[in-house]
């Protein structure tokens, strides 16, 4: 795993037609998991509401939904992995 920390957990319940949907979309994105695909769509959710978010400089595998201090300007991160 990366230098990216997810210290918080958020436990959701979904129907088997949310599950259905959320799997199908996953995998015709090649995401590399469930989690990756929620926070993708939380991601784009966000934005779509106007929140600002990371500077999309991030690679696919980090799939991180705010920029975090680990990846941010003032700590000298250009968001990328090494």
């Amino acid at each position: 795993m990366n230098d990216l920390t997810r210290p918080e957990r958020l436990q959701i319940m979904l129907t088997q037609d949310e599950l259905a949907a959320l799997d199908d979309w996953r995998f015709t994105r090649r995401m590399p998991s469930r989690a990756a695909a929620v926070r993708e769509l939380l991601k784009r959710g966000l934005e779509a509401e106007g929140v600002q978010l990371a500077d999309g400089k991030m690679r696919s595998r980090d799939f991180g939904v705010v920029d975090g201090p680990l990846r941010s300007k003032a700590s000298g991160g250009d968001g990328e992995s090494a």
